[in-house]
């Protein structure tokens, strides 16, 4: 038995509509009256679109096997936690009816994208030479950081321990406490306190070539599959220094630092009662000097650092905060930049946030897919849709004084006053007027 076209059951149902009966068409186009009743009913109910022939089983939908109270169930969890995925879903169901058979997870996907409820996956980019290095081989070419949780210290309040390790010669550079508040955390460390404290370690030991980091937002935007770089990120590039980052949950990947906080709690923190801020900074500065130059140091034979590596004294390249603003490389940051690409969905008003900076494109742009990338010619960004589609926007908070920060204002001065009533951030202030040279307190 062969089947009817297209073309025929359209011209059945023109015969039907122009008032011919049934046996009437069957015989003039040879088919069967069965046949021309069967197209001609669905022509007239559903249109052109009921011609269309559907082969082989009814569709009914994903997940129609089962009980409606099961359906109802799901999409009464998916409207209250829009991030529960299928595995989450197939997972919370066996827990749920734990007696009777649920869903698969592929058929879970099915109907989540059969609700149109599927979650947006970003597109992945990773950020430039992300990849670690060989192991370091000699003094100050590779340092760690890393800045322990929150802890209480009695009469200082709650601190984050920063510490910086030089990697090859076991060299304890640096532990400053940032302070966070007084009974409990009030503040998270920013880009000006992890500023202070490089600074802190870079007049002392120069600076290094690259610097071994975690993952954490501070250095780079981690919540977006193409993340953008800080401007704490785009600091260090301008000086030279080159960001590595270890691996997802491998802290081991910064060993040295990780048993560093360890050490920095039993030599210091545990001591118990600190007067002040300031006499906590000042035991640790003391006992760094012990743990480098008398502690002997297992994986260096027994020796202390300094004795073990007396050339870590040396810098490799001197740094002076008076010299920050000639020694930005400003071109080296554009060049990464230029290396880039972001992808960001426009707002609902066809606006984009990259680097903490908004960028108004166009309201036609709004839920628009954006790509983004960077013109180190004219220092502009390009915004393309998938459409082709595309503006330029000039890059904003990218010159040098912006990523020198609070500095930048400091150099100008020919003196600093102290404001009252203190804050944590006129402390900081202050400690950073420490370090210029020819500045008066």
């Amino acid at each position: 038995m062969s089947g009817t076209s297209l073309q025929e059951r359209v011209m059945m149902l023109e015969l039907a509509n122009s008032g011919n009966s049934d046996p009437t068409t069957a015989k003039q186009l040879h088919l069967s009256p069965f046949t021309i009743r069967k197209w001609r009913r669905k022509g007239q109910q559903k249109g052109m679109a009921g011609l269309v022939s559907q082969m082989g089983r009814p569709k009914r939908g994903a997940l129609s096997s089962y009980p409606t109270e099961l359906t109802t169930t799901l999409q009464k969890w998916r409207e209250a936690h829009p991030g529960w995925g299928a595995v989450t879903l197939h997972t919370e169901l066996g827990l749920r009816y734990p007696d009777q058979p649920v869903p698969s997870t592929a058929s879970l996907s099915r109907w989540l994208k059969e609700k149109d409820y599927p979650r947006r996956y970003e597109r992945h980019q990773p950020l430039p030479d992300t990849q670690d290095d060989p192991a370091p081989q000699a003094c100050h070419q590779e340092w760690e950081l890393d800045a322990k949780g929150q802890q209480r210290v009695e009469g200082v309040g709650v601190i984050s321990l920063i510490d910086i390790n030089d990697v090859y010669s076991k060299v304890k550079l640096l532990s400053y406490p940032c302070w966070l508040g007084e009974q409990r955390a009030t503040r998270h460390p920013t880009t000006e306190d992890y500023q202070l404290v490089l600074r802190l370690a870079f007049c002392q030991w120069g600076l290094p070539d690259e610097l071994a980091v975690d993952h954490d937002s501070i250095y780079y935007d981690n919540r977006s599959k193409s993340p953008y770089p800080t401007r704490l990120h785009l600091w260090l590039l301008a000086l030279g220094v080159k960001l590595t980052f270890g691996r997802f949950n491998r802290p081991t990947d910064q060993a040295t630092t990780e048993r560093s906080h360890q050490t920095w709690d039993q030599q210091v923190l545990q001591d118990g009662f600190f007067p002040a801020h300031a006499a906590l900074v000042q035991a640790l500065t003391t006992r760094c000097v012990f743990l480098n130059e008398h502690l002997p140091c297992a994986s260096l034979g027994d020796q202390p650092p300094l004795v073990a590596h007396p050339e870590a004294r040396t810098p490799r390249r001197r740094y002076r905060p008076e010299w920050e603003a000639e020694m930005l490389d400003m071109p080296a940051v554009s060049a990464y930049l230029a290396r880039g690409r972001w992808f960001r969905k426009a707002s609902n008003v066809g606006a984009v946030t990259l680097g903490s900076q908004v960028y108004y494109l166009a309201t036609s742009w709004k839920r628009a897919e954006i790509t983004i990338t960077f013109d180190p010619a004219d220092q502009h960004l390009i915004f393309t849709t998938d459409h082709q589609e595309t503006k330029r926007r000039p890059i904003r908070k990218l010159a040098a004084q912006d990523l020198m920060g609070e500095l930048a204002p400091l150099l100008t001065l020919p003196n600093f006053q102290l404001a009252l009533p203190v804050s944590w951030n006129e402390w900081r202030a202050s400690y950073c007027c420490q370090l210029l040279g020819g500045t008066t307190l």
